[in-house]
């Protein structure tokens, strides 16, 4: 029994921006969709919404079948690198992933039945670049291994960016998603080539977190104060960017 809830909450860990986050990029990302995607997103999801899919790429995780797109959630780096110069994974990373999914969305030759599975991992991925501990370092996996107290709880960095910030906020992905900050000079367009930006950009807040935090620090109503702007701040880039994207491909 004990061995159980080490594992479940070992998978919990694991999430990113937990639901509410990721369920809140998608709710922004609906406020920009056009109306030609929406419809064409609503054909290929067979009625259901970037929102309710947003978190079928994590959903899947407990199916081995789908094992190889584990890697797809996150990219390991070193602090001090950026994404060109590092060693791409041989088993693909989230940008790698989102590069492939533009291509099969963009194909001719798949059904719009085929397409939804990339639609909807893609609607995640974005999420999770958004999400700095998953551009995180591979020795700790993304601050997984950097153990902390969350208001004298044990947690871990990684967990208290996926969630327990988020939660501490109290509120529902709908009401998270209508509270963010105004939007100023964020991309409304999108090339392939911004993806590489994005990565980068994230990435610069994985190193400030890293710096400010060491392991068994007692983090809480401080570190939510100096924090959790940012992450509101990136879960509506990640929402008005995922809408750049989709209008990208289906406008």
């Amino acid at each position: 029994m004990r061995l159980l809830v080490f594992f479940i909450a070992s998978l919990l860990s694991l999430t990113n921006w937990g639901s509410t986050g990721h369920r809140a990029l998608a709710e922004v990302a609906s406020f920009y969709l056009t109306e030609n995607a929406k419809n064409k997103i609503n054909e290929i999801l067979d009625g259901e919404t970037i929102v309710t899919v947003s978190m079928y790429a994590d959903d899947i995780r407990s199916d081995n079948r789908y094992d190889k797109y584990y890697d797809w959630h996150f990219i390991n780096m070193e602090l001090d690198e950026d994404y060109e110069d590092a060693v791409p994974s041989e088993k693909g990373d989230v940008f790698i992933a989102i590069n492939k999914c533009l291509d099969i969305l963009e194909s001719d030759s798949l059904t719009d039945s085929d397409k939804s599975f990339y639609l909807k991992l893609l609607i995640h991925f974005i999420g999770d670049l958004h999400q700095p501990m998953h551009i995180g370092r591979y020795e700790d996996r993304g601050g997984n291994r950097v153990y902390v107290k969350w208001f004298g709880r044990n947690s871990n960095l990684h967990r208290v960016w996926d969630s327990e910030m988020i939660n501490g906020y109290n509120m529902s992905y709908s009401e998270l998603a209508k509270n963010l900050p105004t939007p100023e000079n964020l991309e409304i367009e999108f090339e392939r080539d911004d993806l590489i930006d994005w990565v980068n950009e994230t990435h610069s807040y994985t190193r400030k977190i890293y710096n400010d935090v060491s392991i068994d620090d007692n983090l809480g109503y401080e570190y939510q104060y100096q924090n959790f702007q940012i992450v509101r701040e990136l879960i509506l880039k990640g929402g008005m960017r995922l809408a750049s994207v989709l209008n990208y491909l289906f406008d």
